[in-house]
């Protein structure tokens, strides 16, 4: 019998134009259901992707305290995610939608 070798799937590793990023992060946009750390860790996938320690620089936070932010296992404060969206380059939008009442 054949083994089948596998490896650890990486999105990060795919994301590689802005376009790519914005599309995935508005995919996890739709995805989250309010789940504030499930946004972190997509723009931490995101960072991985552009380079962490250079979206660290650009947002004003260390390295570390940026993986710690955007691992998902915290809800980091929106004051950080402003500041790594725009070191990402990417930009949030709103849009209207059907509230039931």
């Amino acid at each position: 019998m054949v083994k089948t070798k596998t490896s650890k799937y990486d999105v990060a590793e795919h994301l590689r134009t802005p376009e790519e990023m914005a599309a995935y992060l508005e995919a996890c946009l739709e995805e989250a259901n309010g789940d504030a750390a499930f946004i972190a860790k997509a723009l931490g996938d995101i960072a991985r992707a552009k380079g962490m320690t250079q979206v660290a620089r650009d947002a004003g936070l260390s390295r570390e305290s940026l993986y710690k932010a955007l691992s998902g296992e915290r809800t980091p404060g929106f004051d950080t995610i402003l500041k790594v969206v725009g070191a990402l380059g990417l930009k949030l939008h709103a849009e209207a939608v059907q509230v039931n009442t």
